[in-house]
């Protein structure tokens, strides 16, 4: 008897072939001239006349060998379709992490399912916003996320300034020339929030999917090594149709 792996490695090719057989068997229908044939001989009216060879055309396609051709063709297809679909309802495995059960007696259908959305769950994590390494984190319990310790920075202003170049006399007035001096006037103290993760947090996580993704893809070849349940859907299929 065969399990339901080795249903599952010809699966696509009776898929094909059923689909090629019937393809080709709906092309061969719609050209008249191979369904059609004719016998006919020649017969002057009196023996002096000419004499023709008699002309025949062979039947090349007959409607009914066709339908046996597909009914074969198909009937393999439902079969192993049924052989799947039926063993998918009693093929199950558990999923296990780390030597513990993480899930029980899970259907093979569901763990196909389950592996395709770790698929998309990795890429997920693989893309979460991580803390700036150039900075050090600390996480506020208050604020509920991380925060860097304050940085206290001046705040400066350009002030006015004269410098007397020379004195005023009598006879001209005092040179000054006017420049600008950047003055402290207060200070800045700067904290920054980040609602990002800590590298190694997603790190973690990606190494819990890979462990997940893993442990599924063991259940589902554990699954799939389940004895196929055969079951003969397409004889009584076309027995009906085509009797």
């Amino acid at each position: 008897m065969a399990k339901l792996n080795q249903i599952l490695a010809v699966e696509k090719g009776v898929k094909a072939g059923g689909q090629r057989a019937i393809t080709d068997a709906y092309h061969a229908i719609q050209k008249a001239p191979l369904l059609s044939g004719l016998s006919r001989t020649y017969q002057p009216i009196d023996d002096e006349g000419e004499q023709l060879p008699p002309e025949s055309t062979r039947v090349q396609v007959k409607a009914e060998e066709v339908l046996a051709d597909v009914a074969k063709a198909l009937t393999r297809l439902f079969d192993v379709t049924a052989a799947k679909d039926w063993t998918n309802t009693v093929a199950r495995a558990d999923v296990v992490v780390d030597g513990q059960t993480l899930l029980r007696d899970v259907p093979v259908t569901y763990l196909l399912f389950l592996e395709k959305q770790l698929v998309d769950l990795h890429t997920f994590v693989a893309k979460l916003p991580t803390l700036d390494p150039a900075e050090t984190w600390t996480f506020d319990d208050n604020a509920e996320t991380w925060r860097t310790e304050p940085v206290k920075t001046t705040r400066t202003k350009k002030v006015p300034r004269n410098h007397v170049l020379a004195e005023a006399t009598d006879k001209h007035p005092a040179q000054v020339q006017v420049f600008t001096e950047d003055v402290v006037v207060g200070y800045w103290t700067k904290t920054a929030f980040s609602g990002a993760l800590p590298a190694r947090r997603v790190n973690e996580l990606l190494a819990r999917v890979r462990k997940l993704q893993d442990a599924v893809k063991y259940a589902r070849e554990e699954a799939n090594g389940t004895e196929a349940e055969e079951r003969e859907i397409g004889a009584a299929v076309f027995r009906y149709l085509f009797a």
